[in-house]
């Protein structure tokens, strides 16, 4: 395994800069967040473009790649993380759209792993949200399968605020679905235990049923709020009182994580995410952040 970390909290600083920072506290891997360099994603850790895939070449494609290895870091994968089943049809088309082109830019770099959402309309049921995704992502997993690249999709639900609120933003969170996934198309999973923790499922049966289909792994916590909990009840589903934290600050059992990962075979990266609110507002108390994190992962990491 590599520990590595998602570069979406610095938007504002150079990726290489990012890279030189990683590989001097002891990181391996970056996975490069893929935003469109326009903007226009208004969510916390989305929207930062560290690479422009628009009409990227393969001499610029080169370029980043050899800066990398430079500086002693390999990339994990590519990360755009839109909402491709949303309810309005151009929001959709602009996720698709640039989706393929993030793994038309892997193909051009060589690199092997394109992380993303299946996507949700919150307003649809489980049911109707597959048939749409049935619709619309054929045609992608045979893009990625043509560019030599793996398609992998994160367990996330995506029900954090208001507005994603009642059925959630993605619908790839459950193993009811992510059977049904893996039997329709060859695709693999970028899998964040934190999203097991606040749905009550087992991490160890789920690691043990999926572990196989696993190409890529995020190291993000979760603390459950007690008292939010108490407020609100678990039918808010999280809103309330499941708080995203830094690794080894809230409820994930990283040494059972470990364990269940190497016993299921899993030799990829482990790239940390950060979304957590007492270490933000700053570059400085990012970084902070991910070294606690990073001290917190090392030891399990060989």
């Amino acid at each position: 395994m590599k520990l590595g970390l998602l570069t979406a909290p610095f938007p504002d600083t150079d990726l290489m800069e990012v890279a030189g920072w990683a590989a001097s506290i002891g990181l391996q891997a970056l996975e490069i967040a893929c935003w469109p360099a326009s903007g226009g994603e208004a969510r916390r850790y989305a929207g930062t473009s560290h690479i422009d895939v628009d009409g990227l070449t393969a001499s610029h494609g080169s370029e980043i790649l050899g800066r990398l290895a430079d500086a002693g870091i390999e990339i994990s994968g590519l990360g755009y993380y839109p909402n491709p089943l949303h309810a309005d049809e151009s929001h959709r088309a602009e996720a698709i759209g640039h989706l393929k082109k993030v793994i038309s830019a892997a193909e051009v770099m060589g690199v092997g792993t394109v992380n993303t959402f299946l996507g949700g309309d919150r307003t649809m049921s489980l049911d109707e949200n597959w048939a749409r995704a049935c619709d619309i992502f054929p045609d992608v997993v045979a893009h990625a399968r043509d560019c030599g690249v793996t398609l992998a999709f994160e367990n996330c639900p995506m029900i954090f605020s208001r507005d994603e609120w009642p059925g959630g933003h993605n619908i790839a969170y459950s193993p009811r679905i992510w059977r049904r996934i893996l039997e329709e198309w060859d695709v693999g999973m970028n899998f964040d235990p934190s999203h097991l923790v606040w749905q009550m499922i087992d991490q160890s049966r789920f690691i043990r049923e999926f572990g196989h289909r696993m190409v890529h792994v995020h190291a993000k916590d979760v603390m459950i709020d007690r008292d939010g909990l108490y407020e609100n009840g678990v039918m808010s589903v999280g809103i309330g009182w499941q708080v995203p934290r830094l690794c080894g600050l809230g409820d994930v059992d990283w040494s059972g994580f470990f364990s269940d990962l190497y016993r299921a075979g899993y030799d990829g990266p482990v790239i940390i995410e950060h979304e957590d609110r007492l270490f933000e507002g700053s570059d400085e108390k990012v970084k902070r952040g991910f070294l606690l994190a990073r001290d917190v992962l090392s030891p399990y990491v060989k």
